[in-house]
């Protein structure tokens, strides 16, 4: 059975049971399943397209608005509220949506609405009749059950395209791994249009009738009282969400005593941030590792199998082997090269881009992580670099060159380069070098205002820096990785005198 029709199923047999419990109320199973016909009724009222598109904050309302866009037959589409009005309205464009589920205070949160496409008020709708009834869609497994974007190298944003099959390989997959029950209760503030929020954080907890407590905005002290007063017994954040609380004037161990998994994600673990966390709460975070393009969490470091670094075993179902960019072959254990991975968790493609399928799926059916790692002799795997120069921010994927492209509009602008510096609150945070028109004066605060106006917030550099002229190789192209190790030699520099 598909993971809707197992949803379907489990709020079925389990009406009274409270599955949620978010911001502003609780949702019973039988609530869910009829909330969820009720809007499957409004879907097919307007929406003329197979994509359905959810711009709701993290909450109950995603999974009903999941389900109902399911049991019309069609593939969701969650979208990123964080990205600029015109990076939004790119990807609502591309994704061939011609309606939007969301709520007003949503809409009002965005700068600028997507425009041309019906919306779906779900604050709006009158829940209290007695919808037609409806039973699950059979699909089969390729048909496709979502369309997640994830940033592309030229910095358009590209459509993951996620099977049936793939959702259920992942969730099974980790399910199995750790051993999750109908008793556990996770706690989460991950968006939902993030595939771990979807997938490890929704999904799951559903599938397999767990309990799952939502806050639709992250802060310390909200995190903590949930912790203490909802009891989880799992965690997922991102290490900037570790650090925060562990730089939380209030918090103690018996906080989180409850916790059975504690788990990050979506960018590197920092050793400070890790010890911090640990001497605070007496719990060591365990790493996981996994992509879109992955159906999510591909690795996951349990408690028993900690290692520094390691971002533990690929799950069951997964293989991954290391492969010399170069010479592109398999390097034995313990040795540097790139991360490939194959399994029934593996993305179909990017929507409407054949092209950068190919570039991205091997012959054999491997995926192209672009990271590079090592594997051990127990088999955990350690992140050790990007091939690819996308850098990580708070989470989200950033391309040095969409950063690139505004800063050389300013006409004072002759080339500009940036990298990635490590940062604790945020992983990983932008700075970038210019080099100065002939002539010209740079005005650094004049280009990141033009930065803050064009670009996502996370995307804005934290620091510019004037060089009188980039490093550059035989051919004129920027090396970027000469500027990587200014940033390096400056951290070494600090740490030396420290």
């Amino acid at each position: 059975m598909t993971v809707p029709g197992t949803i379907y199923k489990r709020l079925l047999f389990h009406p009274t049971k409270r599955f949620i419990k978010d911001d502003t109320r609780e949702y019973k199973g039988l609530e869910m399943l009829v909330a969820a016909m009720h809007v499957a009724n409004a879907i097919d009222k307007t929406c003329k397209t197979k994509h359905i598109g959810l711009l709701l904050p993290t909450s109950g309302a995603f999974p009903i608005a999941a389900l109902a866009g399911w049991l019309t037959g069609r593939v969701i589409v969650p979208l990123n509220y964080l990205l600029k009005p015109e990076e939004l309205q790119y990807v609502v464009d591309d994704a061939d949506l011609d309606t939007i589920i969301t709520v007003q205070p949503m809409l009002d949160f965005l700068d600028q609405p997507p425009t041309g496409k019906t919306l779906i008020k779900l604050d709006e709708m009158n829940f209290k009749r007695i919808p037609r009834p409806r039973l699950p869609r059979s699909f089969k497994p390729d048909d496709l059950a979502c369309l997640l974007y994830t940033s592309g190298t030229s910095g358009k944003p590209k459509g993951v395209m996620l099977t049936h099959a793939n959702l259920e390989a992942a969730i099974k997959a980790a399910c199995k791994h750790a051993e999750i029950s109908s008793s556990d209760v996770f706690l989460g503030v991950l968006p939902q249009f993030h595939c771990f929020g979807l997938i490890d954080l929704t999904l799951l907890p559903l599938v397999h009738g767990c309990c799952v407590v939502y806050t639709a905005r992250f802060s310390p002290a909200k995190i903590l009282d949930l912790s203490r007063t909802r009891k989880p017994t799992v965690l997922i954040q991102i290490p900037a969400m570790y650090n925060a609380l562990a730089n939380a004037k209030s918090g103690t161990p018996e906080d989180l005593q409850s916790l059975r998994y504690c788990v990050s994600g979506g960018e590197p673990l920092s050793d400070s941030v890790s010890s911090k966390f640990r001497d605070k709460f007496g719990v060591t975070i365990n790493e996981g590792f996994g992509m879109t393009e992955t159906s999510a969490a591909s690795n996951w470091c349990l408690p028993h199998m900690y290692k520094p670094h390691s971002v533990g075993p690929t799950l069951p179902g997964v293989e991954a082997r290391i492969i010399d960019p170069e010479s592109g072959d398999e390097l034995p254990p313990e040795t540097d090269g790139e991360l490939q991975l194959k399994g029934p968790t593996i993305m179909k493609g990017y929507y409407k881009l054949p092209e950068a399928t190919g570039e991205t799926i091997t012959e054999d059916g491997y995926l192209r992580t672009g990271d590079m790692a090592k594997i051990d002799g127990d088999g955990h795997v350690f992140i050790t670099g990007r091939i690819k120069e996308m850098l990580i921010i708070g989470g989200e994927n950033v391309f040095p060159r969409e950063i690139e492209e505004v800063l050389d509009s300013h006409p004072s602008v002759n080339a500009s380069g940036v990298v990635g510096r490590p940062d604790d609150s945020r992983g990983e945070v932008a700075i970038a070098f210019v080099e100065p028109c002939e002539e010209a004066e740079i005005d650094t605060q004049e280009l990141l205002n033009l930065c803050r106006d064009r670009l996502s917030n996370f995307k804005v550099p934290r620091e510019i820096r004037v060089l009188d002229a980039l490093p550059r190789n035989p051919t004129g192209k920027v090396m970027r990785r000469e500027l990587k190790a200014i940033i390096e030699g400056e951290q070494k520099g600090s740490k030396d005198s420290a």
